[in-house]
């Protein structure tokens, strides 16, 4: 299984990652050159607003957005985006956030567009105002949500609607964004893990979003602390203003132009309440370099290679007494080919759920997908799998499963 790691001269168990690019794993791989680039960067100095500012003029090119801002993970960037919506230039509301007393807050989601993740817009001080059903769930054919439940909303006290991209998300995002800019209303759009393709950096824009957010550690591979967000120069700017450091005299203090315009703001705003998500320079830098090379990346070539070895993985399973696998080739929603397993535990030496405990307690611990377990189904992707480690997931995997 490879040569000893960092984690074991610390003491701590490793994970085999076939799950693809989860979080609580540590997301994905960064990029060679983007490791090298953040190693240089570590041992200089660097005006964080600088080099905000450099990021703000790639991500505006690569999604067609005005402007751009790299933040620590996406879903900071979602509480960024809120709090933008909610103080737009106004310093006094920057500094009474998350306090929301005389400032318009209600963030407006169709039902069917809520997560856990939405928390983010709470922790900014805003209130998410739910519209819609659930009523398709019931198989009567009626749609989630109608565009006039979602215009009947708007008041005075809305300072966003916020958009989860997803396959099944209803209306179309850009149905929502033509509502909303008949009332000077921002859209913002959570696409953290809708990359690739790439056409998706540049899609929500395209569709009228105000300010999207995508994940910087997942396929772009970059540190697994950033997002970006791309959007309205208006709304960068108060991002930028709540989460940069602001202990400055105003006497010296001068941001980038092309991040802040000083005419636009009353004065040096407080600390906002993006501080503690700061991001460092090391991970500007990776994040950078990581977003240049999933540009120049082939994803033909990736997903060829994925669904080669999900079907490798597939066949070599199936086999097992008790187990049925399914192969699913990867698309726009999950863009690695992964494997379903379906457990008979009345047949296969364990359940579903005894596998997943089993592989997780090992040394190193294998991470399979375990969000079906209610339907007895792992699921086996090969995105973020090393050369030996495909081999080695099959066999801990028939070890579990077979009866001796």
């Amino acid at each position: 299984m490879g040569d000893r790691t960092v984690y074991d001269d610390l003491g701590v168990p490793r994970v085999v990652n076939a799950t693809g690019t989860k979080t609580r794993i540590g997301g994905s791989r960064i990029r060679p050159e983007a490791l090298e680039a953040m190693e240089r960067a570590a041992n200089e100095f660097v005006r964080l607003s600088d080099l905000q500012a450099n990021a703000s003029d790639l991500i505006s090119e690569v999604t067609g957005a005005e402007a751009g801002y790299v933040t620590s993970g996406a879903d900071a960037g979602m509480l960024l985006s809120a709090a933008a919506a909610m103080a737009g230039n106004d310093v006094d509301a920057m500094t009474q956030l998350p306090d929301t007393s005389g400032v318009p807050a209600e963030i407006i989601m169709p039902r069917t567009h809520r997560t856990g993740y939405d928390h983010a817009f709470r922790a900014a001080g805003a209130t998410i105002v739910d519209v819609g059903t659930n009523d398709r769930a019931l198989g009567t054919g009626s749609t989630a949500v109608e565009l006039w439940e979602i215009e009947n909303a708007i008041s005075d006290r809305t300072a966003a609607i916020g958009y989860v991209q997803k396959s099944y998300t209803e209306p179309p995002l850009s149905a929502v964004t033509d509502v909303a800019a008949k009332h000077d209303v921002p859209v913002i759009v959570d696409a953290a893990a809708e990359l690739p393709p790439k056409s998706n950096l540049s899609r929500f824009i395209e569709d009228g979003a105000d300010l999207v957010v995508f994940s910087g550690g997942k396929a772009i591979r970059g540190p697994q602390t950033t997002g970006l967000v791309a959007g309205r120069t208006d709304l960068i700017q108060s991002i930028a203003l709540q989460h940069l450091d602001m202990h400055a005299a105003s006497e010296v203090w001068e941001p980038p132009e092309q991040l802040i315009d000083l005419e636009e703001i009353d004065g040096v705003p407080r600390q906002g309440i993006g501080r503690p998500m700061k991001v460092g320079k090391e991970e500007l830098v990776g994040l950078i370099v990581a977003l240049e090379s999933f540009l120049d990346s082939d994803p033909n070539a990736l997903r060829d290679r994925w669904y080669s070895d999900a079907e490798y993985i597939s066949k070599a399973i199936e086999s097992v007494d008790g187990v049925e696998t399914r192969l699913v080739a990867g698309g726009d929603t999950s863009v690695a080919s992964e494997v379903e397993v379906h457990v008979d535990s009345d047949t296969a030496a364990c359940s579903a759920t005894e596998l997943v405990r089993g592989l997780r307690s090992e040394s190193p611990r294998i991470f399979v997908g375990a969000d079906r377990l209610d339907e007895a189904v792992v699921t086996i992707n090969p995105m973020c799998l090393e050369d030996g480690e495909r081999d080695y997931v099959v066999d801990r995997v028939r070890t579990h499963l077979e009866r001796q």
